[in-house]
């Protein structure tokens, strides 16, 4: 076969720009870092890549989420903890102010420090996010939490329910912020009876007690007494009256020595096991109250238990700042303003520390989720760099071998230019 001078030009020719195209791909690899410079190389290879780049993007976006909403956390966490820093120092002034010897003058300077504690709770309850949103509001976070309506006398809660959440992994969202309803609004008001002062009936045979009065001194005892015999829910075939309660006097002693008897009765009907006792100087101590009446036995004064209720801080504050300024009350009155000061107090600190704790979870959660994120985008950046992207040592040594080879090319092309038949006559 003969071999003509064009055809090994050409040919070698054509081996120089193969070469030469090799050292483009090399290079261009090289510099841009990819495996494969057109999706025809490796198509199931770049889909699977694009893949991981969507996750590696998302990945991104829960980081940016993450960092959010730890933010919002640790900005609510120091918010709580101001509030019930608060609300520990306004119950230590409602003990203090139970000290007898204080005179109306102290009583009022207490009531100046607690208002001065009202204002300093408003606007922690009312602070905002970094982007201008009320925290406490839920859903209206617009809207202001806690205003104080002048017609009612009190602090009334104007968001929702709702609580925002952030989503910081596949299927993982997490709470960033508390509603002001969850965190202030269900704090347990103190269990009482509905009226201190007793109502007295007109019985057969007649009723001597002609006035009669009923206090709660013993709170925890009240409390189980309460909790156990409170109907919370009445219907229709429970009587109006299933939470009223009798005190039926009696004289039983032979002399005028002997001391009276009583018996409680729930709507008209004994108690199981039936609660008896003896009269003391026409005083009963009965399951945590204090039952006092006037006039003679036998005789009978009612009273009924108070409907479980929640008080949110700033209205206990106001009742008891109003009842330290008010100068007029007396005694067991005075000491029931009190009462219901410290323990609605302490049922808030309580609500707060629940919402606290609720708070540490949510944070020791998302640092658990940021770390396993953490993982799995090394995992994800690990996966993708197998598949598209180039080893740079290995590419360089590509691009010198095809650098090397396009040069071998060259040379030999020039001896093949000067070979001719005429070179040897």
């Amino acid at each position: 076969m003969r071999l003509s001078n064009n055809l090994m030009y050409q040919n070698n020719i054509n081996k120089i720009l193969d070469s030469q195209q090799s050292v483009a791909n090399a290079q261009e690899q090289v510099t841009t870092g990819k495996k494969y410079l057109t999706t025809s190389e490796a198509p199931a290879a770049i889909s699977q890549g694009m893949l991981y780049s969507n996750k590696i993007q998302t990945n991104e976006q829960h980081a940016k989420n993450i960092d959010q909403l730890n933010g919002r956390l640790e900005t609510e966490e120091t918010i709580l903890q101001s509030i019930n820093t608060n609300i520990q120092q306004a119950q230590e002034l409602a003990i203090q102010a139970g000290n007898g010897a204080y005179t109306q003058d102290d009583l009022e300077s207490i009531a100046a420090e607690l208002s001065e504690i009202q204002k300093t709770l408003v606007n922690l309850m009312n602070t905002r996010s970094e982007d201008g949103k009320f925290i406490f509001s839920g859903y209206q976070d617009s809207t202001q939490p806690y205003q104080f309506d002048s017609t009612t006398g009190e602090y009334t809660y104007n968001g929702d329910q709702g609580q925002h959440v952030i989503t910081i992994a596949e299927g993982v969202s997490i709470k960033s912020s508390d509603n002001g309803f969850d965190t202030f609004e269900k704090s347990d008001a103190r269990l009482d009876v509905t009226d201190n002062q007793a109502a007295i009936p007109v019985t057969t045979p007649a009723n001597n007690i002609t006035a009669g009065t009923v206090y709660v001194d013993g709170q925890t005892e009240f409390d189980k007494f309460h909790q156990t015999n409170y109907n919370a829910d009445p219907g229709t075939s429970v009587s109006p009256t299933a939470n009223t309660f009798s005190v039926v006097v009696r004289t039983v002693g032979a002399t005028t020595n002997d001391p009276d008897t009583y018996e409680i009765l729930q709507d008209g009907v004994p108690l199981t096991p039936p609660q008896t006792g003896e009269v003391n100087d026409n005083t009963i101590e009965f399951s945590g109250m204090k039952i006092q009446f006037e006039g003679s036995t036998p005789g009978q004064l009612d009273f009924t238990l108070e409907k479980p209720h929640k008080e949110n801080v700033l209205n206990t504050l106001q009742s008891l700042i109003t009842g330290l300024n008010d100068g007029t009350l007396e005694n067991d009155d005075f000491q029931q303003v009190l009462a219901d000061g410290v323990v609605q107090l302490q049922n808030a600190s309580e609500q707060v520390v629940y919402t606290q704790a609720s708070l540490g979870g949510r944070m020791n959660a998302v640092d658990s989720v940021s770390d396993s994120n953490l993982a799995q985008d090394i995992q994800n950046k690990s996966n993708l760099s197998d598949l598209v992207e180039v080893d740079m040592a290995e590419a360089i040594s590509e691009l010198t071998k095809q650098e090397t080879a396009l040069q071998a090319s060259q040379a030999t092309f020039g001896r093949l230019t000067n070979l001719s038949l005429f070179d040897y006559l």
